[in-house]
């Protein structure tokens, strides 16, 4: 009896997982939607809007600049603190050369853009605010696209420090 005890526990725990397996499995998906990556539900026009979303990214390159932005913020006719800017920009697929051609234009129309954001304020305080980065990426992207006439698509701030002196 000793034996079998273990025996039949064993069983009816088996029974009762398998039971419950049964019961509480998921329903099946119905065939014109399927778990999205996050798990939640899709249907095909969801896919087709993100396949269509992942060739756009895939037609994309970014390209980064090569050296970092430093600029100065003077306050009362001194320099106060330095900020170090690294900046990325988004361009079509196989346009990264012409990005390098225009560089030395790019640079200089983006270093006039961080003067005037530094000398109206814009490092100074919680310079990282989103309405600060936002007016700083808006002017970044007109000057992109006014210097390289249609080139870049989009300017990313990947770096930004301020060191106070």
């Amino acid at each position: 009896m000793g034996k079998i005890l273990p025996i039949i526990l064993a069983l009816i725990g088996v029974g009762a997982g398998v039971g419950a397996g049964f019961f509480l499995r998921p329903e099946p998906a119905l065939e014109d939607t399927a778990l999205g990556p996050c798990g939640d539900m899709q249907t095909h026009e969801e896919e087709a809007h993100e396949s269509s979303e992942e060739d756009e990214v895939s037609t994309l390159e970014y390209v980064k600049l090569n050296n970092q932005f430093v600029i100065p913020v003077v306050d009362d006719a001194r320099v106060a603190a330095l900020v170090v800017v690294s900046l990325t920009v988004e361009v079509r697929q196989g346009r990264k050369e012409d990005v390098y051609l225009r560089e030395p234009k790019l640079r200089d129309a983006f270093l006039q853009v961080f003067f005037d954001h530094a000398n109206s304020g814009g490092f100074k305080g919680a310079f990282t605010n989103s309405s600060n980065m936002d007016v700083l990426r808006k002017a970044l992207l007109e000057t992109a696209n006014d210097t390289a006439k249609g080139l870049i698509s989009d300017v990313l701030i990947m770096d930004i420090a301020r060191q106070d002196v």
